[in-house]
Parts: C-alpha cells; structure tokens; sequence
C-alpha cells in the first residue's frame, strides 16, 4: 500500500470530532506525522480549504480484532497475512490495531505470538491481545474448550517474552484455578509483563469478579510498568453468564466495576452481537470514558458470504453474521464479528448515541487503554492519524502519522 506525504503543513477541513464535541465547520493542520492546530475555520491562520461536507474524526483504534479481508490472524504463519488482515481494516480507519490470538495449544500460541510482535515491531499493529487459554469451558463461545487450561503465570511469562514487550491484555476467567487466587497467579504476572487483565468468557459468580477487578486494580495501580490503571471486560455480554437478578454475575460486577472506574468494558455493538437497546443502555449507564468499541472480527470481515477459519473451529458466515459450524453441520455459537470499526461506530451513532461519544469509545478511551497519549483524538501534539468520512460516515480517505494510506 502506498503512502503520500508532503514537506508543507496542509488543512483538512470539514466536521471536526473532537474530545471536546464537535466542530460543524472545522480545520486540522497537519505538519509531517503530528496535527499542529484544530479549531473553527473562521479562526485558521493561512489558505484555508474551501468549506466540505466531510466529517473528519481520529483515526480508529481496534482493541479486539481476530482479522479481516481473508486472512485470519490466529492462523497466520506470515507477515503477509498478517499485514493482508491489519490492511484491510486500515483502508477502513482503522488506524492503531490490536491483534487477537484464541485459545490454542502452547506452541501454537508461543509461534503467533512472536508473528505478532515482528508485525509490531515493523508497526502493522499496536500490540497483541491473547483471548485464552485460561476460560470457562462452559462460556468457551467460539473457542475450543479442549485447549483451555488452568492459570499458569510461568506460561503467561514465556508468551510475554515472545511479545517482546507487545503483550497489551490477554482475556482470563476469574473462577480458573490459578487466575485470581494466589500471589504468583495469573494476574500478577500480566502485569508484571505490562498487561492489562481483561475479564471475558466466564461464568463467575459477581463475588469472584468483584475479588479479581479488585486484585488486578491494586496491582496496575502499584506497578511501573502499568499501561493503564483499569482492567477491560472482553466484549461484555458475550461469553459470559447472563444477567439474572438473584445470581448478578460477571455482566453486573464489571458494570458496576467500570462505575467506579476500575474497569473499561469492550462492546461489539455491530447489531448482531449485541441489540442497539443493550448499547444503549450501557452509554446510559457509562461515560464513553468507560466504554471500547471493538470488532471482534474473524477473517471473513470485509468479505463475502463462506466459509472461513478461526484457530481449530471451522466458521461459516451466512447473511453477515458467522458462526461456528457444529459436528452436526448446524449452525452453532456466534464466532466473532464481520464488521470494521467504521461500521461499529456508525451502527451505535444510529442507535442514537451522540456521534462525539462514539468517537471517543471507538478511539480515545481504547488509546487510553494502550497507554498512548498519542493516539486517539484529533488535538494538537497527537499523531496525525485522520478518518475522512462522508456525511454518512463512508471512508473517502485515511491517513496515518500525516500520510495518506487508503
């Protein structure tokens, strides 16, 4: 994929999203990789393009993404399929990716994982999320139970070592012997190797979930090498015991944990994952500052109906939504998301959230998570990165650290 840049700060004007709302008729200048300046157009300094029905929003940052455009990254065993997955969400705004692996055997994981950190190192993503292999078998979702295993902290150091310092969150389930119960259990050895927990396919009772946010918040807190002071949930909802009010479960403790500003809950609110009613709910209930959009998505994002591959479990996608396909040849659990980040936020704007407070859960907050002042928002001293958006929220262009990418 080619880039261009130019020597010369140029203007981009248009709908300006920015952390503090949005601007209906707006100028970013942009000098090299970094934005210098955003405000009204009537305030920029210099030739200042002519007014556009553009909107202009910071590029996208995908926290839980197992894919795209064929290729699935829990399979891959080259950095072209890898840089052919992180591309195809690039072309869609989707500027900072964090690369998702699933439960696997141990050699598997170890070998994708330094896949993962060499395509980090050449910066094709922004680090690695490990979804396993310490889950509830009986909230296994897509994932193969067979591979799932008790906490092991000395298996979480040999995978943070083949990170290479990318390891950004893995997904654990608190009631796992060996997850939250002893000093020298999984948790401390996340954050030790500067992980972030992230609470998902679980089938915790609210008590056990409370225990663990509550361990895992005191040691981020406590630790130098802490990215971000709250832990995550993996896509809330999905994957976890339901909601009942005499057993709270997972759903309410990370609610209420995120509340009080320990936690940050991952949503796929793509339409299929999740009804509208439920994001909404959740935005009511939480800042944008407590609240990820992600993805999700498997390889068949950006692709045709078929059939597909995520790890061991054989995926068909039918009328968009993929699933995994059974023993049986029947249509089984959901199994991760088709959709770009783009079309995420553009589904939660049409369920009524405000386009500001998408943005900011779609972007800011997950930049926050990885730890990247950087990253996340158009305002001055943050990288160029640049979503240019139709009135609809269609990619017209993308640019990343101030070059044109897509």
């Amino acid at each position: 994929m080619s880039a261009t840049t130019s020597s010369a700060p140029h203007l981009l004007r248009g709908r300006v999203v920015t952390p503090h709302g949005v601007i209906p008729d707006g100028v970013v200048v942009i000098d090299g990789p970094t934005i210098t300046w955003v405000g009204p157009a009537d305030e920029a300094q210099g030739q200042v393009p002519a007014a556009t029905e553009e909107t202009l929003l910071p590029g996208l940052v995908d926290l839980h993404n197992h894919g795209g455009g064929g290729a699935s990254l829990p399979d891959a065993q080259t950095a072209d399929e890898v840089r052919t997955a992180a591309r195809e969400h690039l072309r869609h705004g989707t500027t900072s990716l964090v690369a998702s692996l699933v439960t696997a055997p141990r050699d598997v994981l170890l070998a994708r994982t330094a896949l993962l950190a060499d395509a980090a190192d050449a910066g094709e993503v922004v680090g690695i999320h490990l979804e396993g292999p310490f889950l509830s078998e009986a909230r296994c979702g897509a994932q193969n139970p067979a591979d799932m295993l008790s906490g092991d902290a000395d298996l979480v150091r040999e995978l943070a070592a083949a990170a290479r310092g990318h390891l950004v969150t893995m997904t654990v389930a608190p009631e796992v012997a060996g997850v939250a119960d002893r000093d020298a259990d999984v948790l401390r050895a996340l954050v030790d190797a500067g992980a972030i927990p992230s609470i998902g396919h679980t089938d915790a009772s609210a008590e056990q979930v409370d225990a663990a946010v509550d361990r895992g918040f005191d040691l981020l807190a406590t630790h130098d090498r802490a990215r971000s002071s709250r832990l995550t949930a993996t896509h809330l909802f999905n994957g976890m015991r339901p909601l009942h009010h005499r057993d709270p479960g997972p759903i309410a403790a990370c609610l209420a944990a995120a509340g009080r500003g320990e936690l940050v809950v991952e949503l796929v609110a793509d339409g299929t994952h999740l009804a509208d009613g439920t994001t909404r709910a959740v935005f009511d209930l939480l800042s944008p500052g407590s609240i990820v959009l992600v993805t999700d998505a498997m390889a068949a994002a950006g692709m045709a109906d078929g059939d597909y591959q995520l790890g061991p479990m054989g995926v068909r996608v039918q009328d968009g939504v993929a699933r995994i396909v059974e023993a049986d040849g029947s249509a089984g659990a959901i199994a991760g998301g088709v959709a770009h980040l783009l079309d995420v936020l553009r589904q939660v704007v049409r369920a009524g959230i405000p386009l500001e407070d998408a943005v900011r859960a779609a972007s800011t907050t997950p930049a926050e998570v990885l730890g990247r002042a950087d990253l996340g928002a158009l305002a001055a001293g943050r990288r160029a990165d640049v979503l240019v958006t139709d009135a609809g929220l269609r990619p017209l262009r993308v640019l990343r650290a101030g070059a044109q990418v897509a």
